[in-house]
C-alpha cells in the first residue's frame, strides 16, 4: 500500500480488521472443508457458520438465528427481499420507495417499473430528511412492498424507519417492508424487531469485514422464493457453497462494530466535527449538507461551490486523501448526485460535492493532515475556475 494514504472513503469500502483476519484464517487453509459434506472435516465448519449467524442476529436485533441468510452482498440482498416479496405479493402492482435510494434499490425498480409496477416515490427536505408522512397518502391495500434506507450512503441522513413501519402497517399490514442498512451497519443501534422491519439487507464490507459476504434478515413467517435455483443452502434462499471465510469474518466484524458503537459515536463523530468545521472556517466556498439533520457519526457531505468535483478528487489523491464523489456505485457517473438533486441542493453545488467518510480506524493526526492539506487545494482550484467574479462576490458575502 502506498504510504502516507488518508482513508476518508469508508462508505465505499472499510478495511479488513486484523482481528476479523485472524477468525478466518483457519478456514482458508486448515478448516477448508465444504459444510455441506456428510464427513466431520467438513460437517462440523457448519458449527461455525452457525455461530456467525447467531452473531449477525445477535448484530441486528433479529429474534432467532435462522431469520439470517447469507447472501454476496447489500445488492443481492436487496434483490432477493424485493423480487421475492412482489412474487408473494404477486396481485398487488404497487410499490414505494425513496428519490434518494442507492442505486441496488433504484435500478430494481426502475426494472419493476418497465414490467408493469406503479412506484411512487417519498420526496426529502432540503437537509436531506425524508418526509416519511407523505407515505400516509401512498400506502394503499394495492401496496405490494415499500423499501426505504436506513442512511443515506452518500449524505449520513438516517431516516426514522421505525416511524415508516408505524405508517405502512397502520394502513396495510401485509404490505412488506424492506430497509436498506448497509449505511447504518456498524454506525448506529440496530434493532429490527424494535422498528418492525421485515426484511432487511446489510454489506460486511463496510464495517470491515471482507468484501463478498452480505447478509439478508427475513422475519420469521415470510417464505420468500430464491432469486436463483440450486441446493438446499441457506435453506434454498440462497443456494450454493458457502463462502465460509466471509461468513466468520463477518460475524467476528458485527461483534466488533456493535462493541465500538460507543467510540463511532463519540470520538469518530468528534473528529468528523472538527473537519468539517475545520474545512468551513478556512474554505470559503465551502458548505457543509444536511448539518441539521440526524446523521451517521462518520459521515459528511461537503460541497465546495462553483468547482467541479472530479477535479478535486484528482489533487486530493495526489496529497494521500481519499475521499468521494458519491457513492462507489455512481461515481464513475459524470451526472450530478441524484441524492443532492432530490434535496433541492443549488446548481452551483452540485458538481462540487464531495464525500468524505470515517471510521473507527480514522486517527486524529490524519484529519489534522487533511485540514493542513485540503484548503490550499481548493484555493488553487478556485483560480482555474471560470466564475471568478461569482467567487469573488461569495468571498465577500461570507467576509474572508
Amino acid at each position: 500500500m502506498e504510504k502516507n494514504i488518508i482513508y476518508l472513503d469508508n462508505n465505499a469500502t472499510t478495511k479488513v480488521d486484523e482481528k476479523v483476519l485472524e477468525k478466518m484464517m483457519p478456514f482458508f487453509c486448515e478448516r477448508y472443508g465444504n459444510p455441506s459434506s456428510m464427513h466431520s472435516f467438513g460437517g462440523n465448519v457448519s458449527k461455525d457458520i452457525a455461530v456467525a449467524r447467531e452473531q449477525i442476529a445477535d448484530f441486528l436485533g433479529a429474534e432467532n438465528p435462522y431469520e439470517i441468510t447469507f447472501t454476496g452482498c447489500g445488492t443481492e440482498s436487496a434483490n432477493i427481499a424485493i423480487k421475492g416479496a412482489l412474487e408473494i405479493n404477486k396481485n398487488k402492482k404497487h410499490i414505494i420507495t425513496t428519490k434518494v435510494e442507492h442505486p441496488c434499490v433504484l435500478n430494481t425498480y426502475k426494472w419493476l417499473e418497465k414490467r408493469g409496477y406503479t412506484v411512487s416515490y417519498l420526496n426529502v427536505n432540503s437537509e436531506g430528511e425524508l418526509l416519511v408522512d407523505e407515505l400516509k397518502d401512498l400506502v394503499t391495500q394495492d401496496t405490494a412492498l415499500v423499501s426505504i434506507m436506513w442512511a443515506n450512503n452518500e449524505t449520513g441522513v438516517v431516516f426514522d424507519v421505525e416511524r415508516a413501519s408505524q405508517i405502512i402497517k397502520s394502513i396495510n399490514p401485509q404490505t412488506f417492508f424492506f430497509v436498506d442498512g448497509v449505511q447504518a451497519a456498524g454506525k448506529i443501534p440496530m434493532n429490527v424487531q424494535k422498528a418492525n422491519i421485515d426484511m432487511l439487507g446489510i454489506s460486511g464490507h463496510k464495517f470491515h469485514s471482507p468484501k463478498g459476504i452480505g447478509a439478508l434478515y427475513v422475519r420469521k413467517g415470510i417464505l420468500l422464493p430464491p432469486l436463483i435455483l440450486g441446493g438446499h443452502q441457506e435453506k434454498g434462499l440462497r443456494p450454493g457453497t458457502e463462502n465460509v471465510t466471509g461468513i466468520i469474518g463477518m460475524g467476528e466484524a458485527s461483534q466488533l462494530a456493535k462493541n465500538a458503537l460507543v467510540d463511532e459515536n463519540t470520538r469518530v463523530k468528534s473528529l468528523r466535527d472538527e473537519l468539517e468545521k475545520g474545512i468551513v472556517k478556512q474554505v470559503f466556498n465551502a458548505r457543509i449538507n444536511c448539518s441539521k439533520a440526524p446523521r451517521v457519526p462518520n459521515t459528511t457531505n461537503i460541497s465546495f461551490e462553483y468547482i467541479e468535483g472530479e477535479l478535486m478528487l484528482l489533487h486530493f489523491a495526489d496529497a494521500g486523501i481519499c475521499a468521494s464523489s458519491g457513492s462507489a456505485c455512481t461515481s464513475g457517473s459524470l451526472e450530478p448526485s441524484h441524492v443532492l438533486k432530490a434535496m433541492g441542493i443549488p446548481f452551483t453545488c452540485l458538481h462540487g460535492s464531495i464525500r468524505f467518510s470515517l471510521s473507527r480506524f480514522t486517527t486524529k493526526e490524519e484529519i489534522d493532515y487533511a485540514l493542513k492539506t485540503i484548503p490550499p487545494i481548493i484555493e488553487k482550484i478556485n483560480g482555474y475556475s471560470p466564475y471568478q467574479k461569482e467567487l469573488r462576490e461569495l468571498k465577500e458575502l461570507r467576509n474572508f
